[in-house]
């Protein structure tokens, strides 16, 4: 045997053993691979099931509902009692508008109301004069009446005198001078009947007129008394108008809050609707937070917020609650809204506000401003 032939089998046992250790090798690379897989796995749903459960932005901003105080009255400015930043009180005096004008007027409005209280009581009166002017139109009646009836029998002698007198004149009994002054006598007793005729309807006449006076009068004060007569309800209206445009020369804070946008100077004429000034409420701010539409999946309304502040820092942190959202996006009331129906359009993320109530303790202890910076974090997990 050769030494070729002696050293074969050396060489393919040394080759055997180098395959195996390979094969252990790759064996151990594809189980470290595989895991590393499998941790992964298991700390992805760990983090989805224990550590997900928050979404947070940057770009939200404190506001409040300020008020804006104006002046519902004409005049000139006398006083201005607060400056910017100053803390006021509900209640507290801000303005004081020159009240003179307003003093004229409710004088004024209040004789008015006493004028027409006094017509009122003059055409109450005026009722019992025309009723007692009905009560005399009768007894004329009666006395025309009379006056008829008289004529009437004085008509119906003359009637008479002169029947007998042309029965006499035709016998030749009487003269004809006679005879023609019966004539004459009946002539004046029909007219006298007319006149007391004519007498009757004019009595009747004035009655129907002081009747329809007396109605027409009672009629503006049917249903009504001093204090509720139209006229009287009217002038009332106006004092109590007057009353309240003297009241409102006196401005005072509607809340608590704190002065800023002060406009105003004394001396200024002023009108209704001018701006004076506005009060924010520091005690009852609120968060707009800005989040994207991908973050929004999970957030609902009354889910706990923590909340900082760039004024303070990470040191303190303000709970807050999740009141609602915007109807729309930023862009969708923006002033120009964007306009994507074109060729060249790229998406972009919009951003949907979300308004978060602040806890009002912690708003006094750490006072924020209308328009600071926050960060806030939304707790999705219930």
């Amino acid at each position: 045997m050769t030494d070729a032939q002696n050293t074969l089998p050396d060489t393919q046992t040394a080759v055997q053993p180098s395959d195996e250790a390979m094969k252990a090798k790759r064996k151990k690379g594809l189980s470290f691979v595989a895991l590393i897989l499998i941790l992964a796995v298991m700390l992805y749903v760990i983090w989805k099931l224990f550590f997900n459960n928050t979404v947070s932005t940057d770009n939200a901003y404190v506001g409040a509902e300020t008020a804006s105080v104006t002046s519902m009255v004409t005049g000139q400015v006398a006083e201005v009692l607060v400056s910017d930043t100053q803390q006021v009180k509900k209640g507290d005096v801000l303005v004081r508008v020159d009240a003179r004008d307003a003093e004229i007027a409710l004088a004024q409005a209040k004789a008015e109301l006493l004028k027409a209280q006094r017509q009122y009581k003059q055409t109450a009166a005026n009722s019992s004069a025309l009723n007692s002017q009905v009560f005399v139109s009768d007894d004329g009646i009666h006395s025309a009446e009379a006056q008829v009836e008289k004529a009437k029998a004085d008509l119906d002698k003359a009637k008479d005198e002169l029947n007998r007198r042309q029965q006499l004149s035709a016998s030749g009994a009487i003269s004809k001078e006679e005879l023609s002054t019966a004539h004459s006598a009946v002539q004046n007793a029909q007219a006298g009947f007319n006149v007391a005729q004519a007498g009757l309807a004019q009595a009747k006449s004035a009655q129907k007129a002081a009747q329809s006076n007396l109605a027409a009068n009672n009629a503006l004060i049917q249903g009504a008394n001093e204090h509720s007569a139209p006229d009287v309800l009217v002038a009332q209206s106006k004092v109590k108008q007057a009353e309240l445009d003297l009241e409102r020369t006196v401005i005072q804070a509607p809340f608590d809050g704190v002065v800023t946008n002060r406009k105003i100077q004394i001396g200024q004429r002023v009108a209704p609707g001018t701006v004076l000034l506005m009060v924010v409420p520091i005690a009852q701010l609120y968060v707009d937070a800005n989040f994207k539409e991908s973050q929004l999946e999970r957030v609902r309304a009354g889910q706990k917020v923590t909340l900082t502040s760039d004024l303070y820092g990470d040191a303190v942190e303000y709970t807050g609650t999740v009141v609602g959202f915007s109807g729309g996006t930023g862009s969708a009331f923006a002033l120009i809204p964007a306009q994507n129906a074109t060729g060249n359009w790229i998406k972009v993320v919009q951003r949907l506000p979300v308004r978060i109530k602040l806890d009002t303790k912690e708003l006094a202890e750490h006072p924020l401003r209308v328009g600071l910076s926050m960060e806030a974090k939304v707790n999705v997990a219930k």
